[in-house]
């Protein structure tokens, strides 16, 4: 490709000398077009393809599972509640709840989106791992959502459990994703969870309040972890 002081060279002589302008309109169109296009692609644009070859060597239950919710992912448009209802619907709909221990062996693992859709059973945390990364690949802001440890009331049994939540802007209310429940709920209509800590690709938080706990990377390794095999997946 020529360099951009080229193009405009060639620009300046083609309507300096007042020759064809069609002959401009066509070189604009086929050199100036695609870089404008690229630039603005989002750096998070969702890669498709990427993600199933990735799929492909984990499994045939991955390549079936990512190619259902590639679709479900298109069908949801722009509107990033529309994302979050059908990202938070898949997860909960394709995958079953399972210990570590059951699927894993281990007494805590921490999967991927492909790990998780390869086994199609994981744990909390799984799912919303699974859905942080895949709203992420959506174009959604990291920024706009922290997994959250909680100690949830389950029949009168607290129990460590964690969730994703949807911060619309910084000081808001957020959504709770959950996996034990279908529908996306205020937090304010999930009393029975109380918030331990709070932590995204960006930062760890003390519950879900401003207060800086650390850097996640350095103090939570199963993050790390995930966040390097999610990024060579083609997550982000």
């Amino acid at each position: 490709m020529p360099s951009i002081s080229a193009i405009f060279s060639f620009l300046h002589v083609r309507l300096a000398t007042g020759r064809s302008l069609v002959r401009f309109h066509v070189f604009w169109q086929v050199l100036l077009c695609p870089l404008v296009l690229l630039a603005l692609l989002p750096s998070n644009a969702l890669d498709g393809p990427r993600l199933l070859t990735s799929a492909q060597r984990i499994g045939p239950q991955a390549v079936h599972r990512t190619q259902a919710l590639l679709k479900e992912m298109a069908q949801a448009g722009d509107d990033e509640v529309a994302k979050l209802k059908a990202v938070n619907s898949f997860f909960n709909r394709h995958v079953q709840y399972a210990e570590d221990r059951d699927v894993w062996g281990q007494v805590d693992h921490w999967t991927t989106p492909l790990e998780l859709l390869g086994r199609g059973a994981g744990d909390c945390e799984d799912f919303a791992i699974a859905k942080y990364f895949s709203l992420i690949a959506m174009g959604m802001a990291p920024a706009k959502m922290r997994m959250v440890y909680v100690r949830a009331q389950n029949g009168g049994v607290v129990q460590a459990h964690m969730v994703l939540a949807y911060y619309p802007e910084p000081d808001a209310e957020p959504l709770i994703l959950d996996n034990l429940i279908t529908d996306m709920r205020p937090a304010s209509r999930r009393p029975d969870l109380a918030p331990v800590f709070s932590f995204n690709a960006e930062g760890l938080w003390q519950g879900v309040g401003p207060s800086a706990a650390g850097d996640p990377v350095a103090r939570l390794s199963r993050w790390r972890d995930v966040l390097n095999k999610a990024k060579t997946e083609g997550w982000w």
